[in-house]
Order: C-alpha cells, then sequence, then structure tokens
C-alpha cells in the first residue's frame, strides 16, 4: 500500500518539529539553552567487542526525533571509524535503545516521538543528572519458545494477534507493547493467596428478605473433613470461622481426623462441590454463596482442606521491555509550533498552525465482481465525525455503477485542520440513490484522522469496505456499533475498495497535547472573560430552565438553546455531575477553543470525583455519543471505585463499550484488564466475553484480541491450562452439534438412529482425549467431568441442539445430580447474554429495595459463531410440555392445567403454597422485566416453570432475530403474557379478582416502580444492547421504545395506573394468546413433535 510509507516516516517529522520550536526558543532565549541540549551518554552494541570505545557521548537536541538521534549515533561510530564490520553493515533499524528505571529496563520505543517529551528525560531531571545513559541493544529476536508460547496464546484466544496484514499503521503492535505497563504493576500488587482463592464478596448490606432468614443473627454450618463432618453454629457477623471451629473441635479432632500440629492457619474452607473458597477477613453474610444458600433455603456445606498453592499462578517471563511512559504523548503547541522558529531546524509540524481546510481526494471504487442486483447509480458521501456529532460533510456526484467507478474529484470540507479533534473519524460511504426514493447505504469504512500517535493521517489510503447486510432495512441514520468501527474488511480478495489521497506534507503534522496557558494570550482572554461570565449566578427563570434539561433522561433530545444555555453557564453546569452527559453533548468538538476551554473545565472541576458513584451516569459517558478520551477516562475513573461483583455485574456492556473508544488503547481498556488481573472470577468471564466477540465480530476482532491477550500474559499458569480445557471441550463439542445438525436437517422430529449416531460420536470423543475436566464457562465454580452418554440426547427442535450431561468432577460434591448443558447452533447467543445480563442487573435493583423476584437468569455463553453453551435449569419444563402432555392438541384451552401439573408435583399443602407464591413473584418479576425490554409477547414454548413454582423465560435471541414480533409490529401484541392458565394458578378466572391476584398486581408496581427509579441506567444499558448486540434494532424508534416502557417524565401514580393498564390489557386478550398457541400446538403435532424447547 502507499499509505504506509509516508504514515511511517510522518511521526517523525512530526516529533522533530516539537524539537525544532524548542530549539528555535533556545536561540532567541538563553535560558532555555538547557531544555534544548540534551547531554547522553550511549552505550554502544559493540562495547563487548575489546577495544573499542564503550559508548559515545552526544548532545542531542531535544526536538530531533528517536530515529534521528539514534541516525546521529551511527553517524559518529561511522565516522570516528568504529567497528566498521557493525556500522557500516547494519543500519540504525538494527538496534532498539533501553534505558534504566527504578531497577526495570525501558524501551525507547516510538521512534516518531520527539526526544525531549521521552519519560526518561523528566526522569533524568527528576534525579538532577546531568548526563542520562542509553543502551544500544541489537534488536533481539524472539526465541523458538516464545513463538511456541505466542501460538498457545493465539490458540486461546482464536485469533492471531501478530497478524498485521490488514492494518494500515502499526496500532496493535503499539497497544500490546504499551499494555505491558498496567499488567507489570498490577502483577507487582497482586497478592498471590486472595488471587489464587478469589473469594466471593460483596460489601452490599444483607437485604431485609435475607435477613428475615437469619435466626438471631446465627447460622449453621456443616463442615466436611475426610470422612467425617461436623455442624456449627455461627454468627453471620463471624469472618470465615476456622478459629471458632477449631475452638470448638479441640475434643473431636481425633475424631475429625485432624492431626495435632495443625493450627488453623494451614487450612481454608471451600464450598463443597465448588472451587469457591470462604476465605479472609469478610464477615460471612458478605460471601456471595452464603447469601445464595439463603435465599434458596439450602444447607450451608463447607470442606476443610489445605490451600491451594499459589506458585500454580505462575506467571511467564515477558521477553519485552518495558516501552517508554509517555510513549504517543506529543508535546505542547508551544514546543511544536513554527512561529518564530528557524526553518531550518524545523522538524515536525503542530496541526494548530494548519489553517486550511481539510480536503480528500477520492480517487474511486473498485469492486472485484458486482453484486447479483447492483444498483444503477452511486455516490460517495464522505462525512467527519466526532462521536455522533457530525463536523462536516461532502458527497460526490453520481455514476454509474460498475466494477470500477472513478471520480477523481477534491472534496473540501467546511472544517479546518487545525479545529479536527482527536478521534475524529472519516467516514466513507458507498450510497446509492434510485428515482429519488432515500438513499441506501450499500458499503462504509473509517479512518481516524489522526492516529494513535497523535499524527495527522498523510498521503494515499486504500481501504477495504463493509458491506450493509443483504436484507437490512437499515436506514443510514441507524446507530450501530459495527458503523463505527476503524477497522477495514479482512477480506481483501472480494471486498469493496475505496482509493483516497489526504494532503502530503513535507514533515508530520502532530496535535499538540495542550497550549502553555501562560504564554497564550488569546486563551487567557477567553479563560478570564470566561472565568467571569460563568461565575456569575445564573438568574432563577433560568435555573428552572437549567434543572428540567438536567433531569430529564438520557435519549431526551437537546433543542440548539438548550445546548446554548448549557454552554453559556458551563461553570455551573461543572458543579452538578448529572449534568456532564448533557453539558459535553452541546460542546462542539469541531472548534479547538471550545475543545480546549473544556478539557480545562475538566481538570478543574472537583464536583465529579467527590460525588457518589452512578454507574448510570458514567456508562452514558461511555457510549457512542463521547469520543473524548479526557471525558472518557473521567467516566472510567469513577468505575474504578467498583467492587468486583458490580464488575462482574456490568463487565459484558463494560466490554460492548470498548467499541466505542476511537483508539485500541484506552482508559476503559486498561480498567478490564486491570480488574479481570485481580480476580479469577471477572477474568474468567472477559476471557469468554472476548473471545465470544473475536470468533464473530470482524469489526473489532484486532481490538479485543489484544486486550485478551494483555490479560492471558498475566492471568498465570492455573488459568491458562483451565481455559485449555475450556476451548479444547467447545471445540470438539461444537463439531459434533453442526454435523448432527447436518444430518438431521429440515426436520422436526428426531430418530433414534440419530440418536445412536450422537452417542456414538461422544464415546469415540470421549475415549480419545476429551479434557477428563473442565471449567463450566458459564459458572466458573463448577468443574464437569465425564459426559454421561447414555442420558445425551438431540432435542426435537429445528436447531437440532444437543442436550448433554456431564458428572460433576469435584469428590466433595453433596448432590448426584450432572451438570446439563445444551450445546445449540443457529442462534447468536450473544444477544441473549446480553439480555441476561440486563435481567440480573435487574434483580440487583429489586435487592436494593428488598424485592425478591425469583427470576432465573440461566447460565449462557455464546462460544463461537452462532453457536454456544445453555444452562439446563433442573426439574423444568415449558409450558407448551405441560399443556400437551394432558389433552393433545387441545391443551391450550384448559386453564386448570397448569394448576394441576403443579399440585402433582408438589408434596404437601404447604409445598403447593409455596410454590403458587413463587409462581406469582416470578410471573410478576418476568413481566415487568420482559415489558420493559420489549420482550414480553412470547409463545408458550419459550416459558418454562420449575416443579417448585418458579417461571422464567428463555431463548431471547429467538425473539430478536424475529423481527416482526417485537415491538408490537402485530395486532394482537400483547405487553407480557399472562393468560387465563396463568391467573387460574391465582386463583382468578374471567374478570374475577383473588388475593393472590391482588398480591401479584402489587408485585408487579412495585417492581416497575424500583426500576423507574434507575431510568437512566437501563435506558442506558438498553441503548448500548440494541447499538452492540442488534444491528436490526437499531434505529432510533427501537431505542425510542424502552423510554415509553418506563413512562419517562410521567408522575409515579400516573406510572402505576399504566402498568396496571398493561395488566388489564393481558387479561382481555389473554384468549387471543392461547388461541396463537392452540395453532402452534396442532401445527406441531402434525409435524410429528416431541416438543422439546431450545
Amino acid at each position: 500500500y502507499l499509505s504506509s510509507s509516508p504514515n511511517d516516516e510522518e511521526p517523525v517529522v512530526l516529533r522533530e518539529e516539537i524539537r525544532r520550536r524548542r530549539r528555535k526558543k533556545a536561540i532567541t532565549s538563553s535560558s532555555s539553552i538547557s531544555m534544548d541540549q540534551i547531554t547522553v551518554e550511549f552505550v554502544l552494541p559493540t562495547a563487548t567487542w575489546g577495544s573499542n570505545p564503550d559508548s559515545l557521548q552526544l548532545e542531542v537536541a531535544g526536538n530531533w526525533t528517536v530515529e534521528q538521534v539514534k541516525a546521529q549515533v551511527w553517524l559518529k561510530a561511522v565516522t570516528s571509524n568504529l567497528c566498521p564490520e557493525f556500522y557500516q553493515r547494519f543500519s540504525p533499524d538494527h538496534c532498539i535503545l533501553l534505558y534504566q528505571k527504578k531497577g526495570n529496563l525501558c524501551e525507547i520505543y516510538d521512534k516518531h516521538q520527539v526526544f525531549q517529551t521521552l519519560d526518561c528525560i523528566r526522569y533524568w531531571r527528576a534525579l538532577k543528572k546531568d548526563v542520562g545513559k542509553i543502551q544500544l541493544v541489537p534488536r533481539p529476536q524472539p526465541s523458538d519458545e516464545s513463538l511456541q508460547y505466542q501460538r498457545y496464546l493465539n490458540y486461546l484466544i482464536g485469533y492471531d494477534v501478530t497478524d498485521v496484514s490488514n492494518v494500515h499503521d502499526d496500532e496493535l503492535e503499539f497497544t500490546r507493547r504499551k499494555l505491558l505497563t498496567p499488567r507489570r504493576i498490577e502483577l507487582c500488587d497482586r497478592d498471590p493467596k486472595l488471587y489464587s482463592m478469589d473469594p466471593w464478596v460483596t460489601r452490599k448490606p444483607l437485604p431485609e428478605h435475607l435477613l428475615s432468614k437469619v435466626s438471631n443473627g446465627h447460622i449453621l454450618v456443616v463442615i466436611h473433613m475426610s470422612t467425617a463432618s461436623h455442624t456449627i453454629k455461627v454468627s453471620i457477623d463471624d469472618t470465615p470461622v476456622l478459629a471458632s471451629f477449631f475452638n470448638k473441635t479441640a475434643n473431636k479432632r481425633v475424631l475429625l481426623g485432624i492431626p495435632d500440629n495443625v493450627c488453623e492457619t494451614d487450612y481454608v474452607l471451600r464450598v463443597c462441590g465448588r472451587y469457591e473458597y470462604l476465605y479472609g477477613d469478610k464477615p460471612l453474610q458478605n460471601f456471595n454463596w452464603i447469601r445464595q444458600c439463603l435465599k434458596n433455603g439450602e444447607e450451608i456445606h463447607l470442606v476443610l482442606e489445605t490451600p491451594p498453592d499459589p506458585d500454580l499462578d505462575l506467571v511467564q517471563k515477558e521477553d519485552w521491555a518495558q516501552v517508554d511512559d509517555c510513549t504517543g504523548v506529543a508535546g505542547t503547541h508551544e514546543q511544536l509550533t513554527i512561529d518564530e522558529k528557524d526553518h531550518e531546524r524545523v522538524f515536525t509540524i503542530s496541526m494548530w498552525d494548519c489553517n486550511r481546510k481539510f480536503r480528500v481526494k477520492v480517487l474511486g471504487i473498485d469492486i472485484p465482481t458486482l453484486p447479483k442486483v447492483p444498483e444503477f447509480v452511486v455516490f460517495i458521501e464522505a462525512s467527519i465525525f466526532h462521536g455522533q456529532q457530525l463536523l462536516a460533510q461532502e458527497r460526490t456526484t453520481s455514476k454509474t455503477f460498475n466494477e470500477e467507478v472513478l471520480w477523481n474529484c477534491w472534496l473540501e470540507f467546511n472544517i479546518k485542520i487545525k479545529d479536527l479533534p482527536k478521534g475524529a473519524r472519516l467516514s466513507l460511504q458507498v450510497n446509492s440513490n434510485i428515482n429519488l426514493k432515500a438513499d441506501r447505504l450499500l458499503y462504509y469504512v473509517n479512518l481516524l484522522l489522526i492516529d494513535h500517535r497523535s499524527l495527522l493521517r498523510q498521503g494515499e489510503f486504500i481501504l477495504h469496505m463493509w458491506k450493509m447486510p443483504e436484507k437490512s432495512e437499515e436506514s443510514s441514520s441507524s446507530i450501530n456499533a459495527d458503523k463505527l468501527t476503524s477497522a477495514t474488511n479482512p477480506d481483501k480478495e472480494s471486498s469493496m475498495a475505496i482509493a483516497i489521497l489526504l494532503d502530503k506534507y513535507c514533515y508530520p503534522v502532530v496535535l499538540p497535547k495542550s497550549r502553555d496557558v501562560g504564554r497564550d494570550v488569546g486563551a487567557v482572554g477567553e479563560e478570564s472573560e470566561g472565568g467571569e461570565r460563568g461565575q456569575r449566578e445564573m438568574p432563577n427563570h433560568l435555573k428552572k430552565q437549567f434543572e428540567a434539561i438536567v433531569t430529564t433522561d438520557p435519549l431526551h433530545p437537546l433543542s440548539p438553546e438548550d445546548k446554548e444555555l448549557l454552554w453559556h453557564f458551563r461553570h455551573e453546569c461543572m458543579r452538578d455531575p448529572r449534568a456532564y452527559p448533557k453539558l459535553l453533548g452541546s460542546v462542539k468538538w469541531g472548534k479547538q477553543e471550545d475543545v480546549l476551554a473544556t478539557h480545562r473545565l475538566l481538570e478543574r472541576s472537583s464536583a465529579w470525583d467527590s460525588s457518589g458513584l452512578d454507574v448510570g451516569l458514567a456508562m452514558q459517558l461511555l457510549d457512542c455519543h463521547y469520543s473524548d478520551a479526557q471525558v472518557r477516562s473521567m467516566a472510567v475513573r469513577k468505575l474504578e471505585t467498583l467492587e468486583d461483583d458490580d464488575v462482574l455485574r456490568y463487565l459484558l456492556q463494560l466490554v460492548q463499550a470498548v467499541k466505542f473508544e476511537p483508539y485500541h488503547d484506552s482508559a476503559l481498556v486498561r480498567f478490564l484488564l486491570k480488574r479481570a488481573l485481580r480476580s479469577k472470577r471477572i477474568g474468567h468471564f472477559l476471557f469468554w466475553f472476548l473471545r465470544s466477540e473475536i470468533a464473530q465480530s470482524m469489526h473489532y476482532q484486532q481490538r479485543y484480541a489484544v486486550l485478551l491477550e494483555a490479560y492471558l500474559r498475566g492471568c498465570g499458569e492455573a488459568m491458562l491450562q483451565d481455559f485449555r480445557k475450556q476451548v479444547e471441550m467447545t471445540e470438539a463439542l461444537q463439531k459434533v452439534t453442526r454435523e448432527i445438525k447436518t444430518m438431521s436437517a429440515d426436520k422436526y422430529d428426531v430418530t433414534a438412529q440419530v440418536v445412536f449416531q450422537l452417542r456414538q460420536k461422544l464415546e469415540i470423543l470421549q475415549s480419545s482425549g476429551l479434557p477428563d475436566n473442565f471449567r463450566v464457562p458459564y459458572d466458573p465454580g463448577l468443574r464437569a467431568g465425564a459426559l454421561m452418554i447414555e442420558q445425551c440426547k438431540v432435542m426435537a427442535s429445528k436447531k437440532k441442539p444437543l442436550w448433554l450431561q456431564f458428572k460433576k468432577a469435584d469428590p466433595t460434591t453433596l448432590s448426584k445430580d450432572p451438570i446439563g448443558i445444551i450445546f445449540k447452533d443457529g442462534d447468536d447467543l450473544r444477544q441473549d447474554m446480553l439480555i441476561l445480563q440486563i435481567l440480573l442487573i435487574m434483580e440487583s435493583i429489586w435487592e436494593t429495595e428488598s424485592l425478591d423476584l425469583c427470576l432465573l437468569p440461566y447460565g449462557c455463553i455464546s462460544t463461537g459463531n452462532r453457536i454456544g453453551m445453555i444452562e439446563i435449569v433442573k426439574d423444568a419444563t415449558t409450558i407448551a410440555n405441560i399443556q400437551q402432555s394432558v389433552v393433545g392438541s387441545t391443551g391450550a384451552f384448559k386453564d386448570e392445567i397448569l394448576y394441576q401439573w403443579l399440585r402433582d408435583k408438589c408434596v404437601s399443602e404447604e409445598k403447593f403454597q409455596q410454590a403458587v407464591e413463587r409462581f406469582l413473584y416470578s410471573c410478576g418479576g418476568y413481566c415487568v422485566a420482559t415489558y420493559v425490554l420489549g420482550i414480553g409477547d412470547r409463545h408458550n414454548d419459550n416459558i418454562m416453570i420449575t416443579e417448585s413454582g418458579n417461571l422464567f423465560h428463555i431463548d431471547f435471541g429467538h425473539i430478536l432475530g424475529n423481527y416482526k414480533s417485537f415491538m408490537g409490529i402485530s395486532k394482537e401484541w400483547v405487553p407480557f403474557v399472562l393468560t387465563p392458565d396463568f391467573l387460574y394458578v391465582m386463583g382468578t378466572s374471567g374478570k374475577k379478582s383473588s388475593p393472590h391476584f391482588q398480591k401479584f398486581q402489587d408485585v408487579c408496581v412495585k417492581a416497575y416502580l424500583a426500576l423507574r427509579h434507575h431510568t437512566n441506567l437501563l435506558i442506558i444499558l438498553f441503548s448500548m444492547m440494541l447499538m452492540t448486540g442488534m444491528p436490526q434494532l437499531t434505529s432510533k424508534e427501537d431505542i425510542e421504545y424502552i423510554r415509553e416502557a418506563l413512562t419517562v417524565g410521567r408522575s409515579e401514580d400516573e406510572a402505576q395506573r399504566h402498568l396496571l393498564d398493561q395488566i388489564e390489557i393481558c387479561r382481555e386478550k389473554g384468549w387471543m394468546v392461547q388461541i396463537n398457541w392452540f395453532v402452534h400446538l396442532v401445527l406441531g403435532i402434525k409435524q410429528g413433535v416431541e416438543k422439546r424447547s431450545t
């Protein structure tokens, strides 16, 4: 690519420029001479070659680039005739530059960096060193061992991170090297014992409904030891109870087989059958496992054993040196500007000196084969965006669509180069326009105009474009994360390519990191005036308007007047963190002065950091509307205070938010890396969340792969072994799933032959070296052992999922129940994961208001392209099955069937009453949750119930995939499922009411109002979910759905009325829903189905 050469040299110039500016100052003012010339001693690569001098001293000009510095050393070595056989044979690029900092070796990595902006200079100054010392070392070649290790990591990641065939700069490699630093810091601080046991605790107070299950502040705990067990009573405020346990057992030691010479520090408590430790100084009630047992009314069984060996978490040593801490940081405008400098000594240029308009030359597009139904006329639309803010837009003329279309024309934008902000992306779209209807988007690609090291892009680029999905009705206005990617299409053979040319300069052009406030009169003027104006009190009539703007929800559009008001009173806004998303959405990011003013405000404001944590607020600043690094790192700074338990709760959404980062390296990525390296549980889920995206999102594959590699290089040997087993297992089972699906395609029923084939395949796998146990990806506390082949089957449904049963691998397990996992091919389970995660978040919201709505967010992990695993919930069956089992095809009309089924499953009247209660709560919980998310209108095949009365919905990807049934498209649409048979369980039929039904309504209202107290959080999670996971649902209207569902802007009374109305609609339409189900049932029976839900 032509583009690569100008880009390589470009930075050089830039950085130099910085230096040069500095030098110019040196000429004009003698005081800054010291800044300008830096004396460095270079230890030569030939130092060990006998009689040669070991080092050279050089006066380095502050505004040279690293590359120039190296060249100067080389030049000096050659002219002094040192080791000609080395210096004349090799080029300077043969060596790297290293220096010592606090006992670590650091590499000066970026050859384009201006010397005086390096961290080593600051470091030497701080140590008051007159002469710095840098070693030149031949560029190290990776050893066979490290190449093999890299291959192993690539296998776990599912992508080759070292492959740079599809990039137009070195950002990937750059990020891989930079992430070494946060990883090192985290590993230095990691407590080996805590990391190896990873106790899963929470700081949240024990909710009321759990407290009521504790008698007098005490609970019973059964402790197992080899063959014996011992029950003790402990206070929920005790820390894990070894000391008291050993006190109480002094006389029973012999019985329990505890040797005399052992004290409690030699032992830890682990949950029976699970890899979950009760360890550390937290009270028992703060351990999630204890809370879960209380919630489900289960006994607490623990096993006493020796702690795991922290040496198992050994981390392989890196053969990379850490890169200089300032790598990729540009200088200030004053260091870079050409003004008042000697032009002979200019090596880089400040972007802020570039006063001309930005322009791009569209050369043309080229596609190997035209699509089958080609559009007739196409044009290129070129837009410059910052986040979702359009800064400038131009389009070419329309031309006939052929394999090659040439325009060869310059598009000049109405924005000056100096006003381009960091993170600005040039969006190029091939649109077609047929007979004046709306334009249709065919292909798109983005290019960041300023690269990861703050250099303006120059020269020619050939970019391979992404194709819009065929059937998408998507208008070009819909927002969807894939359309924001700066990656290009890796499929170069068949994809559309666009060739463009950006202006070329003799030097690199750098976006400065800031201005030195003191010197710049303009800035000071603006600031002082802004200061006075901003400090003026806001008049009362505007205060009301301001408050009204601030309290609106995140989707509420701001009028130009609103934005003006916020910007005018920006100092006032800074005092109220709730106003930040609105204020930052009102900034004109295409005006350099405004961006600088905003950055200054953010640096000075203390209100944000001192305010309480509001996750919804922080998440808003991480969505697609904000591209500014300072804004995004401010949001992440707030998240730093989240406890591990909450990081887990929002982890999936935070992983998705990485798609909205302009660059690979970001505060958010570093936050995820840091927290995963600190807790194995977070690390485990980060691994699967990233791997599932890498397997199916071409748009963000590279970025996620780099983050996953950085994590795997620090998680330790034990975790790597676990991941290897999980990957081997899922790959083997995916293969079988796909083979079975092709064997019995297109039929609903499953023949005995197919099941026989499945078992045969599993036999072969089992005997040919499947891992003998593996952690269950959706529940890492569980280890699954051997397959129970006789219990495995193929489920009767179109997608032919496998129903697999595994033994539990842990010998201390008390229940003999197997671990059931469904492997399913054909649905995008990432969508299910997103929905299930929001259900978990809703549960935690209800918990803060002490509501337990018995949701069952079962485990589900997408492990590959449209394939993954789903937890089998014990003793559960679909509503369709229950109805069918009793009366054949007319089952859908018998209201008492469900009631009767529950009665039969419950051994006593008391159990039955508990089941009805559970049914009522879970039905209420799912009605409210699915209504708010717009997925309440379900078929009875996608609703299940457990034998203890717990109702739950399944298969969410299926409904989101069937757009027609979503968001009230059909006339019979109901807000959620509440059919006569459900009401019958609650003791209600027809229009009558009953105490149970009253309670049901009450539960629904409480749950709904509780969610409304977190409206902003739910709106942001919902809109991020649609943007990142549901490409077919990202128009404004789809995202707006949740505002209506949450009755945004209405009073509590109105909201309550609204929800009760929805319940009424369901009661009235319930019989229609049943007719629909009945039709399904009859069709199902015709096709000979043993209906099994998938």
